[in-house]
Parts: structure tokens; C-alpha cells; sequence
């Protein structure tokens, strides 16, 4: 028993202690799911359990406690930690034959994950740990999921990942070009958001079909972009006139959805500018509610056709992608164009033209001036200006893609939207 007074560890040791005490977890944890679904195996074809596994994540957090003492003895220990794994590995397959190598490879997550945890990155150790976890645990699933997919659906998930993994990182990310306008990893975003809903919106209607997975995709998908999303439905509007109605409502189900999200977003960073924001935003909002409804309702009437039979040609398209980042750079290009010639006067104007790329960019400014620079009417109408903007922007985005009286059809419910809005500003203004 110690005596009163005395420390029982100095706080280094109880950093010591925890990060061993994480290491041990974290394996355990995998060691938990390995066990779990190796239950059932015969006596000795196993190649670790859930011991083994809490102990190589011990020995991984050990090794990062041993790196700063010496590091000679902290590789020793990884190494003969890690050569243990492939051996046994390599001895379970000799023995038994058809051993899949995922056990020898969250082995050596978790030997990793163990020295994480005691090199101060404990929580990267965690997300790591728990992600492979996951992974293991999702298996049956997964399988299922791969063995349902197309050639097609498995090209256009290398071209995705080529896109979003491979060129999004490698494009510079500051401001180049006229007026210093263009963000070229900003930019590829666009690319990235239309291909990945173009995509996203193709498995949704597979899995789905065609109604519930169209508003999946525009509620969900609205809630990054909604402009990306409407650039997605009037692809597809293009090809698929037959589910017409359905994906007309889901372009009125993003522009709701946009409209909802801007009034939580102006209450959270801008609340000057929420009740006359409201006045004008909330209006328009009901009216694309209300044309999502009759877009429904008109679709539920039609007679019905399988998914099979809706034309799904391309899973990612990069045409529209590309049209929509052409737009999106002429906006920002005439934005900051205006802004060298009107100066911060015309704020509102250049906030509407910047609005129609980046709504939540023009809330944030409006945010972050300081108080007395608009009262709380101008504040509310000069936020409104580029959510207004944006939705005639994609209200442009049907005809220019469709060429057809379809596409003016899919633009009329955001097009009803602005004038519900425009229609409360002289109440406003009184």
C-alpha cells in the first residue's frame, strides 16, 4: 500500500499506459469479429483468434513505446510481430489449404493500429481500427453487392475513382486564370459531384426504381448540390422521357431541398438575415414541394415500366459534368469581373452572380461582415439575391441540355419557385 501523498505514475506513464491500453483494444476489437465469424471452424484451421489478435495489437503499441528508448529493439519487435503473422499465415494454408489471407491481413492492421496508438495517433489507430471492422463485418454483403454488377457498373467505378482519387488531389488548389477566377480543384469538384450523383442516381433507380430511387438521390444529393443533381435528372430526362414526371419531381425535390437547407444555414451563420430571408425563401419552397407532388402524382397515374426498360445506357456521364463546369467558370469569371469594376457597392449584384455557382459561399459573406454593415431587411434580400440566382440558373440547365419543350418543362417548377419568391419583395419593400 503506498504511502499518503505518493504518485502511484507520472503523467508520462499514464500517456504510456493508455496509449498500450488502446493498442490492446483496438486488437481485440478486430479479434472480436475474426472470432466471431470463425466460430463455426474446425479445431486448429483457424490462423488467429481473439487473443492472438489482442496481443498483436499489444505488441504493436509496445514497439511504439520501445521507438523513443531504442529503436533497434522497437523494429525487432515489429518485425518478428509481422514475420509471425505471415508464418503463421503461411503455415494455416500448408496445413488445411483455401485460407483466405484476410485474417494475416487485419493481423497486421492491428499489429499497425497498436503502434499507432502509442505514437500519439491514437485516434487515427481508432478510425482505422473500427473502419476494418466494418469492412470484415460487412462481407456477406459486399459479395452480394459485387456479384449484382455490370460490366458497365465496374468501368464506371474505375472512371469515378480515376477522377475523384487519382486527378482531384494532383489539380493545384489556388486561384489562376483572368481576375484570378478559377480554382482548378474547386473546379474538377463539379465534375466530381454531377459524375458521382450521374452514378449514384443510376444505382439508386437499379436497386430502387424509378420513383423512390430519383428522390432518394435529389433529397439526399441536394443537401451538397443541388445544381449538380438537377444537371443529373435532365441528363437523364434526355434519354428516359417515359419516367419524365418522376424525374421532373426530383428536380423539384432538390430545389426544396436547397431552399430548406439555405434557411437553416442563414439561421446558423447569418440569423440577421433569416426573417426576411424566410419571407421570400419559404414560398418558393412550397411551390417546389408542390410541383414535386404533382410531378408524383402524375408519374403514379402513368402506367408503370421496369427499370429494365428505363434507359440507363451510361452510369457516369461526363458530358453534362463538363458543361455545368463550363458554366460554373463563366459565372465565377463575370463575379469577379464585377467586383472590379462596381466595387463592394454593388454587393448584392455580385453576390447574385457568385450565388449561382456557390449559394452557400455568398451566405458565409454575408456572415462574416461586421454588424451595422446591412440592416436586417437589406441582409435578408441580398442573401435571397443569389438563392434566387441559383434556381434560375438551374432552371437554364433542362432546356440547354434537353433543346426541347420537355426540357422548358422540367425548368417550370423552379421558374415558379423564383416568381413566389420575387412576388413577396414589394410586400417586403413597403
Amino acid at each position: 500500500m503506498s504511502a499518503p501523498g505518493t504518485i502511484l505514475a507520472t503523467p508520462d506513464q499514464w500517456s504510456v499506459l493508455t496509449g498500450l491500453g488502446i493498442a490492446l483494444g483496438l486488437g481485440l476489437l478486430i479479434g472480436i469479429q475474426r472470432g466471431w465469424t470463425l466460430r463455426h471452424a474446425a479445431e486448429g484451421s483457424r490462423f488467429a483468434g481473439i487473443r492472438t489478435f489482442g496481443l498483436l495489437g499489444l505488441a504493436g503499441g509496445l514497439a511504439g513505446v520501445l521507438e523513443s528508448a531504442s529503436p533497434t529493439a522497437a523494429t525487432i519487435v515489429f518485425a518478428a510481430s509481422a514475420l509471425l503473422v505471415l508464418f503463421g499465415y503461411a503455415r494455416t494454408q500448408q496445413r488445411h489449404g483455401g485460407v483466405s489471407g484476410t485474417a494475416s491481413l487485419a493481423a497486421l492492421i492491428a499489429l499497425a493500429c497498436g503502434l499507432l496508438a502509442t505514437q500519439g495517433e491514437a485516434q487515427i489507430a481508432a478510425v482505422i481500427a473500427v473502419g476494418t471492422t466494418l469492412l470484415l463485418t460487412l462481407r456477406p454483403q459486399l459479395h452480394h453487392w459485387v456479384a449484382g454488377l455490370t460490366e458497365s457498373e465496374v468501368s464506371a467505378i474505375a472512371r469515378f475513382a480515376l477522377i475523384a482519387l487519382v486527378i482531384l488531389p494532383l489539380l493545384p488548389d489556388r486561384y489562376l486564370g483572368p481576375y484570378a477566377a478559377w480554382n482548378p480543384r474547386q473546379l474538377w469538384l463539379v465534375v466530381v459531384f454531377v459524375s458521382g450523383f450521374s452514378f449514384a442516381g443510376y444505382i439508386a433507380t437499379v436497386r430502387l426504381g424509378a420513383t423512390r430511387g430519383t428522390l432518394a438521390l435529389a433529397a439526399t444529393g441536394a443537401m451538397v448540390s443541388s445544381t449538380a443533381v438537377t444537371t443529373t435528372l435532365a441528363t437523364r430526362l434526355r434519354d428516359d422521357h417515359e419516367h419524365a414526371a418522376t424525374l421532373i419531381s426530383g428536380i423539384a425535390v432538390a430545389s426544396a431541398v436547397m431552399l430548406v437547407r439555405v434557411i437553416f444555414l442563414v439561421a446558423l451563420i447569418a440569423p440577421i438575415a433569416l426573417p426576411t430571408l424566410a419571407l421570400v425563401i419559404t414560398p418558393a419552397a412550397l411551390v417546389s414541394l408542390g410541383a414535386a407532388v404533382w410531378g408524383l402524382l402524375a408519374a403514379r397515374r402513368a402506367p408503370s415500366a421496369p427499370a429494365s426498360a428505363m434507359a440507363l445506357r451510361n452510369p457516369l456521364n461526363f458530358g453534362s459534368a463538363l458543361v455545368l463546369t463550363g458554366l460554373v467558370m463563366a459565372m465565377a469569371l463575370l463575379a469577379r469581373w464585377l467586383m472590379t469594376w462596381i466595387g463592394q457597392s454593388g454587393m448584392a449584384i455580385i453576390l447574385a452572380v457568385s450565388g449561382i455557382a456557390d449559394v452557400d459561399a455568398a451566405i458565409i459573406t454575408i456572415g462574416g461582415m461586421p454588424g451595422g454593415v446591412f440592416d436586417a431587411r437589406t441582409a435578408g434580400l441580398v442573401v435571397a439575391a443569389p438563392v434566387l440566382a441559383n434556381t434560375l440558373f438551374k432552371a437554364a440547365i433542362p432546356p440547354m441540355l434537353l433543346r426541347s419543350r420537355l426540357g422548358w418543362l422540367a425548368s417550370l417548377p423552379l421558374l415558379a419557385s423564383v416568381a413566389a419568391g420575387l412576388a413577396m419583395v414589394p410586400f417586403i419593400l413597403r
